[in-house]
């Protein structure tokens, strides 16, 4: 397994791929924005694009897909609990930010521990709302590997004063959801550097709460 980081758009969002070194098939989580430029990237790695993940349905994290879909027609999953947001401009930001409505259908919509294979990985949606009221991570539970979306940060959480969002929700989350998982767990979130289940047990003020 390698992981690829691409970070892009208006708020600087962690685009990453997830690498199966032996067959060059990956897995694309959040694409932010510039599909060009992600697309550029598949073929200069010489990587064949099985699947799109989405944390959540904000613009930052699905700005990019449309664009990508039309070069590199694959599935695209999301959690079950992020349908409306997903296509609804208002609620996800876009229409205010952008001045037009940026909406996703996902191909699989997956419920609360769903596993599903892609590139040859195991991954497992984990329901965590509250940054949004269908926000979710994905879990390699073989790889020892989290991406959060904007669920967990490194010392942090994603804000919940948007719309469908709940702090109550999301520290509900992190204590039932992402609690039990180990602590060498490797965190890939939405936005800033990577961390470790143990080291946000030990240090982030919001994992106390």
């Amino acid at each position: 397994m390698k992981i690829k980081t691409m970070v892009l758009g208006p708020v600087e969002t962690n685009v990453y791929f997830l690498i199966r070194e032996e067959s060059g098939e990956a897995v694309l989580f959040d694409p932010a924005d510039a599909p060009d430029r992600i697309c550029d990237f598949l073929k200069k790695e010489g990587l064949a694009l099985k699947a799109v993940c989405l944390t959540h349905g904000h613009f930052d994290h699905i700005n990019g897909l449309a664009g990508l879909l039309k070069e590199i027609p694959v599935p695209v999953y999301a959690s079950a609990g992020e349908e409306r947001l997903l296509s609804d401009g208002e609620l996800n930001e876009s229409l205010g930010f952008y001045g037009r409505a940026v909406t996703v259908k996902a191909d699989h919509l997956l419920k609360d521990g769903e596993v599903f294979e892609a590139a040859g990985f195991a991954i497992e949606m984990i329901d965590t709302p509250g940054h949004t009221e269908g926000s979710c991570c994905y879990y390699l539970k073989e790889e020892n590997v989290l991406f959060s979306g904007d669920t967990l940060f490194e010392g942090s959480v994603g804000r919940t004063d948007l719309a469908t969002g709940s702090m109550k929700e999301l520290l509900r989350s992190i204590q039932e959801k992402l609690s039990p998982l180990p602590d060498e767990t490797a965190v890939y979130p939405g936005h800033g550097g990577m961390t470790t289940i143990g080291d946000e047990k030990k240090w982030n003020p919001y994992w106390r709460e």
